[in-house]
């Protein structure tokens, strides 16, 4: 990871800043999460299937509500995140409203040092490769982590969908479709994707991976690629001409709805 410790150190900075505003926000609505309602989406909870007593980790969790909502529902649960605010927040939240789950602050690339144990599901989802530099050694944590016969489940922005600029009122390419090679993307200081006080939560760096980069890091790792689906909606307005359909899903117009926005891919360990 060339250069990748000191750009994942400003988005260490950066994510530890904007969580107190992320918690507060409509956008996660913590309110309703403690009302009992799930964080995740439909798509997850049906492609990833019962968890009921299965080992479950989590990376790249956040302040943990899909982890919490994955031990809702019988899953024995770990969520990991590099950011200390974060982490915190999760726990604080498991404990208030006594849900077992485990959270443990680490990137995802020290994680073997500071983890033990093999899990029957590993799960990422949503924004969560942008922030990696080295898909090769993200997949042989996750093979190091998985149970013969277990597997890797991860919905998140495709990178095909991601390539658009997201102030155009039109599909007009702007970004790198792959940072292979190239020094990462880099967001000037500014305020985050939720609602909330307009506040500068400091410069990122993300990294754009092609669909080969994510399948090739996968294989190479010795995993087996079950299913690699590509859906045309998005959990969020990724683009101002989307409108949100009936099922909460977000779509452009009939005629141009043939952009996928979303993967989702399930690999497994072989037994």
């Amino acid at each position: 990871m060339p250069g990748g410790d000191r750009y994942m150190e400003a988005n260490r900075r950066s994510w530890d800043a904007r969580t107190p505003t992320h918690y507060r926000s409509r956008f996660y609505d913590v309110g309703g999460f403690r009302a009992g309602a799930s964080s995740l989406q439909s798509l997850e909870v049906e492609e990833v299937g019962d968890v009921g007593g299965k080992r479950l980790l989590h990376l790249q969790c956040h302040f943990g509500m899909d982890t919490m909502s994955w031990a809702r529902l019988g899953a024995v649960a770990t969520g990991v995140d590099f950011s200390e605010e974060a982490v915190s927040r999760a726990r604080s939240l498991s404990e208030d409203l006594c849900i077992d789950a485990r959270f443990v602050v680490s990137n995802v690339y020290d994680l073997p040092d500071v983890l033990d144990g093999r899990f029957d599901v590993v799960f990422t989802s949503y924004g969560v490769l942008t922030w990696l530099p080295d898909l090769e050694r993200w997949a042989e944590v996750i093979a190091h982590f998985l149970e013969p016969d277990g597997f890797l489940y991860i919905v998140d922005a495709h990178p095909f969908g991601s390539v658009f600029d997201e102030d155009a009122v039109d599909l007009r390419p702007f970004y790198p479709y792959s940072t292979r090679g190239a020094a990462p993307i880099a967001s000037e200081p500014g305020p985050t994707y939720t609602d909330g006080p307009e506040e500068n939560y400091g410069p990122t760096f993300e990294w754009g991976h092609s669909v080969g980069d994510i399948l090739n890091s996968l294989i190479s790792a010795g995993l087996v690629v079950e299913f690699f689906h590509e859906h045309h909606f998005s959990a969020y307005r990724a683009l101002p001409m989307m409108e949100r359909g009936d099922d909460g899903w977000w779509r452009l117009e009939e005629g141009r709805d043939s952009v996928p926005f979303l993967f989702s891919l399930k690999a497994t360990k072989p037994g």
